[in-house]
């Protein structure tokens, strides 16, 4: 009886298996793609992954904030900005961030060697400038907070050399 019911059970989990499985969606094929793309562009809707809308680039500058002036990695090393100098600086560097992909953007996509056939700026393309952006997002953030520490520890440095400077001259004065 408990073979029959392992037997029953065996096949139980082979058909739910297979019905998650068919169940289950597949990646499109290109040619799906394409014909999805068609469809949309036929209704006046496209889809491109860059340039990001503005929620998308608004949504980064509320990140940015948030890493720049509440605990993070970044802020046990380098200390955090006040929530005022985050909000500054975030922008900044998603402005800066966003000027320089796109300036890569048009050499990406106006390029003869795009890789695409319909005369460049494919998704292919669209996926390395928003690379480019999220590295120069990072990049920018990691300059900014660099540079925040050391110019708030010159002047730690500075008074530390002064009372030196001070001790050794009371000392050599006495």
């Amino acid at each position: 009886m408990a073979e029959e019911e392992n037997g029953v059970a065996v096949k139980e989990d082979q058909e739910e298996q297979k019905v998650v499985e068919e169940s289950e969606e597949k990646p499109p094929t290109k040619s799906q793609e394409d014909e999805i793309n068609k469809k949309f562009q036929k209704m006046g809707i496209s889809f491109s992954i860059w340039p990001p809308t503005q929620r998308t680039r608004d949504a980064v500058i509320n990140r940015l904030i948030e890493t720049l002036s509440k605990p993070s990695i970044l802020s046990k090393r380098y200390g955090s900005l006040n929530p005022d100098e985050a909000a500054s600086t975030a922008r900044v560097i998603e402005e800066q961030a966003f000027v320089a992909a796109s300036s890569t953007s048009s050499s990406v996509s106006g390029g003869e060697n795009s890789g695409t056939t319909d005369g460049g700026g494919g998704d292919d393309d669209g996926i390395e400038i928003l690379q480019i952006y999220s590295k120069e997002i990072s990049k920018r953030m990691l300059e900014s907070v660099k540079s925040k520490a050391a110019t708030s520890a010159i002047p730690a440095s500075e008074n530390d050399s002064n009372s030196v400077a001070a001790t050794s001259e009371e000392i050599s004065s006495s």
